[in-house]
């Protein structure tokens, strides 16, 4: 019997069968290419079930699968099948959520996966033993462009940057008429109209005090830089993060000396480092404290069904494929509560919000 699943839970399930078919992974370069002389072999793969731990080891023709009260063995090739078909199914599906094609859940039954998103507490999506089945195991999360990718910071309302409203102070009425300028997510409107009517927006703070400490665990200013960043994609139009952090350089918010900009490459080391902790697990709502997570890095699937691999291992390579390839959302103003004039404490403030995702092409 055929169910659905979401695009994004589909394209775990294909970067897991195409690992086990193909027995390597290729590292990816920045440019979201197939780094040809790092091809890793992969011998096992772990994934956690409701009901346990499985191994998948692989065999010169064979998986072997091994688990509590499991073990067997499965031709490779059958798992180059069933990825070819998920593939195809995703491609040929308009909708996000897409029909399982036939045979294919039969064949997860065989392999026993019952959760297509595996039971994890540490966030990974599995992890995999590279060279020799005693290695180190390395946790991934899978990344795909083949449907809807988890951002990379989704933080909410915890996300939030405070500006304080300056130059005029405007009466109650004036308050609300800003407020109601334009649709619900108008923000950029309701910025300009507080502009026009003599108004400034003055960098106040970080909303959330464990985000903000957060943040200053990587530059004791970095809430400022990203609140800066920010308020740019939304009066620029800018949303790329290098070409964001091309325009902080112009701008300098923190008032640094220019050797340091273009000489040591401050703005994009400090950007770079922000999305590596954030690739790496960091959440603006829980505290940190520089210690590594669990996640080591990405298994990300291009449109065109290549898996590559991105990790700490590789820390340079990572950042910079990072930094090429994310981008500043726009979330909902209703959820994550900004884009409009607040009074706290006698003062009107207007919150902005940090959201952080990758590119899809």
């Amino acid at each position: 019997m055929a169910f659905e699943a979401t695009k994004r839970e589909w394209g775990e399930l294909y970067a897991f069968f195409r690992l086990l078919a193909d027995g390597y992974v290729y590292g990816g370069t920045p440019d979201v290419k197939k780094n040809e002389v790092l091809r890793l072999p992969v011998a096992m793969v772990q994934r956690e079930e409701h009901d346990g731990t499985r191994q998948y080891i692989l065999e010169k023709d064979t998986v072997h699968l091994k688990g509590d009260n499991i073990d067997k063995r499965i031709p490779r090739e059958d798992f180059a099948t069933v990825a070819e078909l998920i593939y195809a199914a995703i491609r040929q599906s308009r909708e996000d959520d897409v029909t399982s094609p036939d045979g294919v859940e039969e064949f997860l039954d065989e392999v026993a996966i019952f959760d297509l998103e595996a039971k994890t507490d540490d966030r990974t999506d599995f992890s995999v033993a590279f060279y020799s089945v005693d290695a180190p195991l390395t946790g991934f999360c899978v990344r795909s462009r083949l449907g809807m990718m988890i951002p990379l910071l989704d933080g909410g309302r915890t996300a939030n940057f405070k500006f304080e409203q300056t130059g005029v102070k405007f009466a109650t009425p004036t308050v609300n008429k800003i407020n109601a300028e334009g649709e619900e997510d108008d923000v950029i409107s309701r910025m300009l109209m507080i502009e026009r009517l003599g108004g400034m927006l003055k960098y106040s703070d970080v909303a959330d005090k464990i985000f903000r400490s957060n943040l200053s665990m990587i530059d004791l200013h970095m809430g400022r830089l990203m609140a800066e960043m920010t308020r740019l994609m939304w009066l620029d139009g800018i949303t790329k993060v290098s070409e964001l952090t091309e325009e902080i350089k112009k701008l300098n918010p923190l008032k640094i000396k220019d050797e340091l900009i273009t000489k040591h490459g401050f703005y994009e080391y400090k950007v770079k480092e922000l999305l590596l902790a954030l690739a790496m697990g960091v959440r603006p709502a829980k505290l940190y404290n520089g210690t590594d997570s669990a996640i080591a890095g990405f298994l990300f699937v291009t449109g065109e069904g290549e898996v590559l691999c991105y990790q700490r291992a590789f820390r340079q390579t990572f950042a910079d494929f990072l930094f090429q390839n994310s981008r500043l959302e726009k979330g909902s103003t209703e959820k994550d509560k900004y884009g409009y004039l607040e009074r706290e404490n006698g003062v009107y403030y207007f919150k902005l919000n940090l959201k952080i995702g990758l590119l899809k092409r």
